[in-house]
C-alpha cells in the first residue's frame, strides 16, 4: 500500500488484534474485511479495492 500511494497517504495506523482479523481502511471505509471474505485476500487485491473505492490510481511499483 505505501509502494503504491505514498503521494496520497497522509498517515497509516497497523492496530494489533487478535483471532486472525485483518481489515483495511480508509478512513471510514471498509476496503477489505478477512472476516467478512472468510478468507485472505489474494495477492493485489487490497491494492485493486483501494484503487476502485477511493477513485485514484496506483503509483507504479519501481
Amino acid at each position: 500500500m505505501l509502494e503504491n500511494f505514498t503521494p496520497v497517504i497522509e498517515s497509516f495506523t497497523l492496530i494489533p488484534s487478535s483471532g486472525g482479523r485483518f481489515e483495511v481502511l480508509a478512513g471510514d471505509k471498509l476496503i477489505y474485511s478477512k472476516k467478512a471474505e472468510g478468507r485472505h485476500a489474494e495477492e493485489g487485491e487490497v491494492v485493486r479495492r483501494f484503487t476502485e473505492v477511493m477513485g485514484i490510481e496506483a503509483m507504479p511499483r519501481k
